[in-house]
């Protein structure tokens, strides 16, 4: 017997966008429940052939971009998706609620729109972000998600910049300013420690994982986590260890260009902190 999601695809498919009692058209359902199944991180066959009924065929490519509205939810979601229009995009919107950790919204306006969109010829997700952003709150962050393929690929990029949105008061409390628009790798560390599995996955896997990529007897993972133990003090590192401070020096140097992250930089440093400690209790298991 075919469930609620096959039923809803099925009826947008047939219908000319038939408008029901209440106003809403049958496509308006289909989106409505799409990002749903997306904000709720399901992304199965049917999720994708909701996508292919919204005009985003099988294999598609796509990202998105969340914030905070200008004015209205509704009246940031009209005007994002006519600027995609303009450039020849395809976009679909949606508004989500922005929780804090205790899962309350506390009335204070935290409303997300959020925008998934295809790849507009040669205009770069920076380019369309930028060009989108005035219908976003300029006080408040916008979160750029990765390029991703398939429905599976659209779920992770809305996850992502709706953790990022979260992560950012954080954020912003360590650093100078935040990033315009806020990618996801900038709230790396944080979107881990509030669940984001995916960034979790990119400490451990990626950054953890090309520490310890030449082997037990390479002292690169060592090296950094000494040095990142001591406060990033180059000579108590070099004195601990027995070696000289050139030496740490070349090997920070080498951590830094196999992982993308450079420990003597404190804000990097917090990245590689953290994904050392997850390293380590995984590993551990």
């Amino acid at each position: 017997m075919s469930d609620f999601l096959e039923l809803l695809a099925a009826d947008a498919a047939n219908s000319s966008d038939f408008t029901d009692r209440s106003g809403i058209s049958a496509t308006d359902r289909a989106r409505t429940v799409l990002f749903e199944c997306l904000f709720n991180h399901l992304a199965d066959d049917r999720v994708a052939s909701l996508f292919t009924i919204l005009g985003f065929e099988h294999d598609f490519t796509c990202y998105a971009i969340a914030g905070y509205p200008a004015r209205s939810a509704a009246r940031s979601r009209v005007d994002i998706e006519k600027i995609v229009a303009d450039f020849g995009g395809t976009c679909l919107t949606a508004e989500h609620p922005i929780t804090g950790l205790t899962g309350a919204d506390n009335g204070t306006g935290r409303t997300a729109v959020v925008a998934l969109i295809r790849p507009v010829g040669a205009a770069t997700p920076e380019i369309i972000c930028n060009t989108i952003a005035p219908a976003f709150d300029a006080d408040r962050p916008i979160a750029l998600g990765p390029q991703r393929t398939g429905a599976e690929g659209a779920m992770r990029s809305v996850q992502a910049t709706l953790y990022c949105l979260k992560a950012a008061p954080a954020l912003a409390a360590t650093a100078q300013s935040l990033p315009r628009p806020l990618r996801t790798d900038d709230a790396l560390p944080e979107r881990a420690l509030i669940g984001d599995e995916d960034a979790r996955d990119e400490l451990i896997r990626v950054v953890y994982g090309s520490l310890t990529a030449a082997g037990p007897d390479d002292p690169t993972l060592l090296t950094v986590s000494t040095f990142l133990k001591y406060g990033g003090s180059l000579e108590t590192c070099a004195k601990e260890l027995n070696v000289h401070p050139n030496t740490i020096r070349y090997r920070l140097k080498r951590a830094a260009e196999s992982t993308g992250w450079d420990a003597t930089d404190p804000r990097e440093a917090y990245v590689l902190i953290t994904a050392i400690a997850l390293g380590r209790m995984t590993t551990a298991q």
